[in-house]
């Protein structure tokens, strides 16, 4: 089985920080679909978290459980480009453990 072309990514952030990561993104060719660049899906979510002793929240105490609004943020990226992506959102991204899921996108043998 042959490796995936792109992947998706899914980002959870704080609406505040979105624009800055998108930006950072594109820089290094994520968010690019043909001649646009910067593409990506945004939708807000509810995220819900508790920090553990050893933790340095960016929000919320340690042992409290936390509540907030986030922003998912949907967009892919070449496999040439992920470990640059990646390595981006955790320089980008207010978390100390940002929230990243990476899919496989299929395509399909032409």
């Amino acid at each position: 089985m042959k490796s995936p072309a792109r992947f998706k990514l899914e980002i959870y952030i704080p609406e505040a920080y979105v624009p800055a990561l998108l930006d950072a993104l594109a820089e290094v060719g994520a968010g690019a679909v043909g001649r646009y660049e910067r593409c990506a899906s945004l939708t807000a979510v509810t995220g819900t978290w508790r920090p553990l002793p050893g933790a340095n929240p960016f929000d919320g105490e340690i042992g409290k459980i936390q509540q907030a609004v986030e922003i998912k943020v949907e967009t892919s990226c070449l496999a040439a480009r992920l470990k640059p992506s990646l390595a981006t959102i955790r320089r980008v991204h207010p978390y100390e453990e940002p929230v990243v899921n990476i899919l496989p996108l299929w395509e399909p043998e032409e």
